[in-house]
């Protein structure tokens, strides 16, 4: 595309039907972030929220594998890479998401686990390939996603299916996600690009004021969860630290199960 803005680890298209595609691009990764990976994609919202020739803005991953499978844990050493609270500026991108006056359209194209099933969740609309997978993993790695990870699942799916989906850490397919109402639509994978299209070039038609303060509201409703889930992450700085959360990185990397109990004071 021409003048497309450079990014390292995100890809940023423009599409005809005005809307801004916005790719996470680490795919041998299964498009986990790392704090780089934040930088672009926070920049990218900022841009194509407030560009007036955007009416919606679609986040999805590249390749067909994975939407995105939370915190790269290879960048993970009790804090991770870069800055914010955790070394991750992953409060201002979950913010970004709703803040900017623009319809934001998940494109779960694979698996949506981690913290990439939490911004599927803040997104305003999530529409997934059948082959999709949806799943939270945090107590089995030693982390929380918590505020808009649990407070706001909740809001979508109920407070005992969030919490199963937290405590247990199972995995969900697109049509359970569906039926939980964490998913407007699941179409077959080859059928997703048009099925995304065909939202987008409906969003295009509608008045951009209109959509911008429909979303406002909608938002000022649990507005509230922004202070636990920042609160959550000053906790959540101080458990990375511990020897208990280093065990959960630790057997990730080393591919065996986390003992967790050895280490509760």
């Amino acid at each position: 595309m021409a003048n497309a803005p450079a990014f390292e680890d995100i890809l940023y298209e423009k599409r005809d039907n005005r809307a801004a595609w916005i790719i996470i691009n680490r795919p041998k990764l299964y498009n986990a972030f790392r704090a780089q990976t934040m930088e672009d994609l926070i920049r990218a919202f900022q841009l194509a929220g407030y560009d007036k020739s955007v009416s919606s803005i679609v986040l999805t991953g590249a390749v067909d594998k994975a939407f995105c499978t939370g915190g790269d844990q290879s960048a993970h050493e009790g804090q991770y890479d870069g800055r914010g609270i955790v070394g991750l500026p992953i409060d201002e991108f979950q913010s970004v998401i709703r803040d900017v006056p623009k319809p934001v359209i998940a494109r779960v194209n694979g698996f949506a686990i981690g913290g990439g099933h939490v911004f599927a969740t803040l997104c305003d609309l999530t529409i997934a390939a059948e082959t999709a997978k949806f799943g939270q993993v945090g107590p089995k790695v030693g982390s929380i996603d918590g505020g808009w990870g649990t407070a706001m699942l909740a809001r979508h799916i109920g407070d005992k299916r969030a919490r199963e989906m937290w405590y247990l850490n199972e995995q969900y397919t697109a049509q359970q996600a569906y039926e939980m109402g964490l998913v407007n639509k699941v179409v077959p994978l080859a059928d997703l690009d048009a099925a995304v299209k065909a939202w987008t070039d409906i969003l295009a038609e509608r008045s951009p004021t209109a959509l911008a303060l429909a979303k406002r509201s909608f938002n000022a409703d649990s507005e509230n969860i922004r202070g636990i889930s920042l609160a959550m992450l000053n906790a959540v700085k101080l458990f990375y630290e511990t020897e208990e959360s280093k065990e959960g990185v630790n057997a990730f990397k080393e591919r065996r199960k986390p003992d967790f109990h050895k280490y509760v004071k």
